[in-house]
This record gives C-alpha cells, sequence and structure tokens, in this order.
C-alpha cells in the first residue's frame, strides 16, 4: 500500500509543539496554539470561566419553552448511548426543564456488556429510546473501508450518530434535538466555535466526518440504496418539519466528571470494571469493543492516543496537574488493545499481516 502523507493530507504543522498547560500537542487537527504556546482547548476552558451559566440557562429555559409540549408528544430528540454524558443531558431536560425528550441511540459497531448494561439502565430509569442499527454487512463492510482509506474503522459509527437523530427527529416531526458538548470548543478548535450554539450539516461534515461525505463511498463500491439507512431522508419531504440542534454544553458548564456522577446517581450508569486499554479511565466511551482501535490509529496518524486526549482534560478541568498527566500518558498512551484485537480483525474481515500494512501506510509517528 502507498504510504498517506498525513501531515499533508490533515494540515499538521512541521514542528511538534505541546502544549505548555495540559499534554496536548499541535498535531491534533484543527486545534490552535498561541504565542504563549497555550492551546485553543485550554484557552476555551479560560473562556468559561467567564461566562454567566445562569444566564445562559434562562436562554435555554427561553428556548425550551418554544418548543415544549403541552401534550403526550415528545418535544425533543436527544442522541443517546446510555452513557454518562447523553444520559446527563437527557435527564436534566426531563426532570429539571419538564421536557419530554425521545432518546435516540445509533449502535455500536460492537458492544460491549457494559455498554448494554448502561443502554438498559438508562431505558429502566425512565427513557424511550430508538435504536438504528444497519446492515451487519455494510456496517463492516464500509468500516474496513474506512480502515483502509482514512485510518478509522469507526467513520460509519460517525455518520449514524450525527445523521439518524435527525431522521428520527424528522420522521416523529420533532423540531429540536440536543447534543451533548461543543467538541470543536472542548477538544481545540477555532476560537470562532467557542459561542455557537448549533453548527450546521455542512460543518459536520467538514468536522465530524473529516470531509468524506457519505457520497465519497459511492465511488468505492457501494450503493445508496446499501447506504440508505445512513442518509437522512431527503429535505424536500419535510418542508414543514425542519429541525434545530442545539450543543447542551453551550447552555450548561460542560464537565465530564460531573456528567459521570451524575448519570451514576439518576440513570444506573456503570463505569467499566477495569481500566480501558490506552489509558487510565473507566467511564469514557465505553460502549463499543472496536472504539479502542479508532483512537489507536489516532495514535499513530497524530502522535497522541486515548489517554492524551482524557489527561488533557483532567488537567483543564483541574483535576490532575500537567505533571501528572504527563507520567499517565508515558504510561498509558502507547499501549496497543489487545482485549478485543482478534474480534476487531474477524469483524473488519482482515488478517493480522493486512492489519500491519495499513498501519504502517497510516503511520506518523
Amino acid at each position: 500500500m502507498d504510504k498517506i502523507d498525513i501531515p499533508k493530507k490533515y494540515n499538521l504543522p512541521n514542528e511538534v509543539k505541546f502544549c505548555k498547560r495540559c499534554v496536548i500537542s499541535n498535531q491534533r487537527p484543527r486545534i490552535t496554539f498561541d504565542a504563549e504556546q497555550i492551546c485553543s482547548a485550554c484557552r476555551y476552558f479560560d473562556y468559561k470561566k467567564t461566562i454567566d451559566w445562569k444566564k445562559r440557562e434562562e436562554e435555554l429555559k427561553t428556548l425550551l419553552d418554544k418548543y415544549r409540549s403541552n401534550n403526550e408528544n415528545y418535544d425533543c430528540v436527544v442522541p443517546s448511548s446510555g452513557g454518562k454524558d447523553s444520559a446527563y443531558v437527557a435527564h436534566e431536560l426531563k426532570h429539571k426543564f419538564g421536557m419530554n425528550p425521545l432518546t435516540v441511540t445509533w449502535s455500536p459497531l460492537k458492544y460491549t456488556d457494559i455498554g448494554w448494561d448502561n443502554l438498559v439502565n438508562f431505558n429502566d430509569s425512565g427513557f424511550d429510546v430508538i435504536m438504528g442499527m444497519p446492515q451487519g454487512d455494510i456496517k463492516r463492510r464500509l468500516s474496513k473501508q474506512a480502515l483502509i482509506e482514512m485510518g478509522d474503522p469507526f467513520q460509519g459509527f460517525i455518520y449514524g450518530q450525527v445523521l439518524f437523530p435527525v431522521t428520527i427527529a424528522l420522521k416523529f416531526g420533532i423540531k429540536l434535538i440536543f447534543r451533548g458538548e461543543n467538541a470543536e470548543a472542548e477538544y481545540g478548535g477555532s476560537s470562532k466555535s467557542w459561542n455557537k450554539k448549533s453548527l450546521p450539516m455542512e460543518e459536520f461534515k467538514k468536522i465530524w466526518f473529516s470531509n468524506y461525505s457519505l457520497d465519497f463511498w459511492l465511488k468505492k463500491g457501494f450503493t445508496k440504496k446499501e447506504l440508505r439507512f445512513f442518509y437522512p431522508p431527503a429535505m424536500e419531504e419535510f418542508k414543514d418539519k425542519k429541525c434545530d440542534s442545539y450543543f447542551y454544553g453551550y447552555f450548561r458548564n460542560w464537565s465530564n466528571h460531573s456528567n459521570f456522577y451524575y448519570a451514576s446517581k439518576n440513570t444506573g450508569f456503570k463505569p467499566n470494571n477495569r481500566r480501558t486499554e490506552g489509558t487510565y479511565t473507566k467511564y469514557s466511551s465505553i460502549d463499543d469493543k472496536m472504539d479502542t482501535f479508532h483512537h489507536w490509529f489516532a495514535l499513530i496518524k497524530f502522535g497522541h492516543g486515548r489517554c492524551t486526549s482524557n489527561a488533557a482534560r483532567e488537567v483543564r478541568e483541574g483535576y490532575i496537574t500537567r505533571e501528572e498527566a504527563i507520567a499517565l500518558v508515558h504510561k498509558y498512551d502507547t499501549e496497543f488493545p489487545k482485549l478485543y484485537f482478534k474480534e476487531f480483525l474477524e469483524f473488519i474481515d482482515i488478517n493480522e499481516d493486512e492489519f500491519w500494512d495499513i498501519a504502517e501506510k497510516m503511520e506518523k509517528f
């Protein structure tokens, strides 16, 4: 396989620099560093301290009053895996603000036991759930082709995660969607994203889809019929049912730690009984056996894995020091995810030699 020029493909700086406050580097796509060599994610956390969150809550209440149902109908959609973050959003909307959310789950590529248990616990805590599960053969083919093309078997999952809630909202005539945090602000993007309540679909395609639209895969042998479950309905069919999508993290002071404790108390969310490979945490992104390979390929392409992301976030929230984060990164970041490796190869339908050939093609670090 021809080697991919990762810096050129993702417009990365030639000189590697690390944020002087956290542990993220300038090799994370779209992150920016200022003259003091502080990353945009850390600066966003500084900015959040200046926000009047009480005023933002009043803004949220005004928005909710605009869409609130006065009968038994659902009045908002919350994309939810049953994980800590989406469980927090759905539960607070229902119990603090009196909304009637319909939650929508896009099935992981391959469920973990704890991931399924947490979804069931979330459902049992009082939420209707609609699950989208595309044809398994198509899902596996798309994962394999995305791995070969861009070094990310998770690409197909991301399409469904973003688009399927739109499909359900349109089908039910629900005009409001609440997603979680604005990842472009929280994890390091342009400061222009800091006050965005939402993103238009074109920006979702650019940022979340890495500029790989669904139509791209038509050139790789897929048909529209095979991908029909991923595509949202044609908007022409729903002219009177346009839906608006907002980041809940714009209105609330978003915190992974706080969300974990909230979901544990209110929706039965449970952390794993072991740490996740490649990091030290037990409660973040634990529902998919294939997820660790998404992060491992980020490591070889961009030089930072799951531990770097987790540690950088906890430095910003003040739970650990930069020195502690550096030690954790050195200990865990380059750990290879062995636990589900055999299942991953079977799911993607490649052998181990093919896996390492693909990795070598993608490897920068």
